[in-house]
């Protein structure tokens, strides 16, 4: 049975099955394959599996600081009970093989920066509607601050969270773009890489119930999110975050995609 039983204005989903809650034959397949690589190339330190809801629709959001963060972060979800699903930019779900193998997963295209994308937050309710676990990159991309600390989010989680007042557990990782640099494509295969993922206490958005067309509402509780990312994250680090984060409204980089291969190309057309 398709596991999206209607993808138009009101879309459904199956409930999750199986062990972790949520898998099937191509999660299955991706898992036999993927999972013994990331072991072979990385050494894990995880913490805080005991806030990852073992049933039951959950929100886990997380910073993103390379293209390997969904693998290291679905296989730490993975590997503590719940197989989840995330809304990717349509362009992934375009490559062969893997396009199959993620849409067959479950997970959703999104045409970011377009008017499709609002589209997303209905595919988003109705995952957790169904119980689902939902993974969520509050930046939406990877962060353009240099030193790869949180930047300022984008409003659809706080709306979210908001809307369908699921609990949303903050997580954080770190030693990611050391495994691959961000924006790159090859990793570094020897030595293994020590990446740390920590799951903190569910964040409380109750204060904002009933106030997701609220701008200034959500603007706040999404402040909220990325302050608790921030401090999680510097307590992994051991160092102190930049008292004002990297907001990408006020600069010239683009919003999403590769920036450093946009100011190349800039480059090569001026000489």
């Amino acid at each position: 049975m398709s596991e999206n039983i209607n993808t138009d204005e009101a879309p459904r989903y199956s409930p999750p099955t199986g062990r972790p809650l949520g898998t099937n034959r191509y999660f299955r397949f991706a898992s036999w394959v993927l999972i013994p690589i990331l072991k072979a190339l990385t050494k894990r330190t995880w913490r805080g599996v005991e806030n990852i809801p073992h049933s039951g629709p959950v929100i886990v959001i997380s910073n993103h600081i390379s293209y390997a963060d969904p693998l290291i972060f679905t296989h730490f979800l993975f590997a503590n009970g719940r197989a989840p699903r995330y809304l990717g930019k349509s362009s992934v779900f375009k490559i062969p093989l893997i396009g199959k193998i993620l849409a067959g997963s479950g997970q959703i295209p999104v045409e970011r920066e377009t008017s499709q994308a609002s589209h997303s937050l209905r595919h988003a309710l109705a995952f957790l509607e169904a119980g689902h676990c939902l993974g969520v990159y509050p930046e939406g991309t990877l962060t353009r601050d240099e030193n790869g600390w949180p930047m300022v989010g984008k409003t659809g989680i706080a709306r979210l969270a908001i809307l369908s007042k699921a609990p949303v557990i903050p997580c954080v990782q770190w030693g990611a773009r050391d495994l691959l640099p961000p924006y790159g494509k090859v990793p570094r295969l020897w030595p293994r890489t020590k990446v740390t993922v920590v799951a903190g206490t569910p964040l409380d958005f109750s204060r904002w119930y009933g106030m997701a067309e609220d701008q200034s509402a959500v603007i706040e509780a999404t402040d909220y999110v990325m302050n608790t990312l921030t401090k999680m994250l510097e307590e992994i680090r051991g160092e102190t975050a930049p008292k004002i984060r990297f907001d990408p409204h006020l600069s010239d980089l683009p919003r999403t995609g590769n920036y450093k291969k946009s100011s190349s190309s800039k480059k090569k057309e001026q000489s």
